[in-house]
This record gives C-alpha cells, structure tokens and sequence, in this order.
C-alpha cells in the first residue's frame, strides 16, 4: 500500500532526486569529450606499449595448461618497418593533398 505520510514522501522524493543527480552527473562524465578523449588517450598507450613490447615469451606444450597445438614460441616482431612505410604514406598522402588544393586555388 502507498505511503501517505507527507514527510515520508519528501524523503523518499529526495532520496530519489539526489539518485537521479548521481545518475546524470555520472553519464554526463562518462560521455564528456574530455574523459572519452583520455581513455582512447589510455586505450592507444596501452596496446602500443603491449605491441612495442612484444608479447610475453611462453612455452606450451600439448597437454600442460594453455592452448594445446599453438606455436611453442613466437618472437616478437620488428614493427619498424611497418611504422616507417605508414609514415611515409602519411607524407605522401598530405603532399598529393596539399598540391590539389594548392592547384584549384
């Protein structure tokens, strides 16, 4: 049955508003530009520093805990190459791009 004491049903309003104004300024802080840009920021740094720094070096056999059947071991990768050729591209890419502009101009 429904409260009808008035003074009950003003706390119970303002537990409610106070529960609300969490829950706004709590999705208000998790979709403002600032915190979503540091976490992308967070995200990046860390799958850079976990493909920079190789994976961890790990011997699995058949039958031990782990992934039975995968490579017994893996080096890590030089990524160098890869990063020099995508740079190079991004140059080349804003040259043809500045020319273009440069010509309709």
């Amino acid at each position: 049955m429904a409260e009808t004491d008035p003074d009950a049903l003003e706390r119970e309003i303002e537990r409610t508003r106070v529960e609300l104004a969490r829950t706004v300024d709590a999705i208000a802080d998790r979709v403002s530009p600032k915190r979503v840009a540091e976490r992308s920021v967070a995200k990046v740094k860390a799958n850079a520093e976990r493909l920079v720094g190789g994976a961890q070096h790990r011997h699995v056999r058949p039958g031990e805990e782990g992934e039975a059947g995968v490579w017994d071991e893996y080096a890590p990768r030089d990524i160098s190459p890869v990063l020099i050729v995508m740079g190079v591209a991004l140059v080349v890419g804003a040259t043809v791009l500045l020319l273009r502009r440069r010509n309709r101009s």
